[in-house]
């Protein structure tokens, strides 16, 4: 840990989790887990493979989000997750995938007595993929702040990474 700058944290029950709630998977294996992590790593380093306008360097990371060498653990989340017979006919808004990856059912790490009200973040990282607008995850932004959806500690006022 002491030569690692960044960190993502992954828990097998949060994710387990995940499968039976969220994609009605009864008994999920390994390889349903390994899709979930796949997504979730294909979407934060996206910005190697493809161009786009709201593309993040995987160093932005760190150098935003990261305020000091110690505290180098990030929590992934992932929205919208819906199953195959859902999927082909909802629609998600940006506010609402914004939204859903912000609760803590869709975290791929499970925290005891999570409370959005109450617990505060450093640092948030919204990664998007297909056609979204940087104007769109702008007004999403400030979307979530006027909705008091998030709060972060007094510290370390970094806020939002798009």
């Amino acid at each position: 840990l002491d030569h690692t700058e960044v960190s993502v944290v992954l828990d097998n029950e949060a994710i387990y989790g995940i499968c039976q709630k969220k994609l009605d998977i009864k008994r999920p294996d390994y390889s349903d887990l390994n899709i979930i992590i796949g997504k979730t790593v294909s979407s934060m380093t996206a910005s190697l493979r493809f161009d786009g306008e709201l593309n993040v360097d995987l160093n932005e990371f760190q150098t935003n989000l990261v305020p000091f060498p110690r505290l180098h653990f990030m929590t992934s989340s992932i929205a919208p997750v819906t199953n195959k017979e859902k999927g082909g006919h909802e629609s998600h808004t940006v506010n609402d995938i914004t939204d859903h990856a912000l609760q803590p059912a869709n975290m791929l790490v499970k925290y005891t007595d999570f409370d959005v009200a109450e617990d505060k973040y450093m640092a948030i990282s919204l990664n998007y993929r297909g056609d979204v607008k940087s104007k769109e995850s702008n007004a999403t932004v400030q979307w979530v702040k006027q909705q008091n959806k998030v709060s972060f500690v007094e510290w370390c006022p970094t806020g939002f990474k798009v």
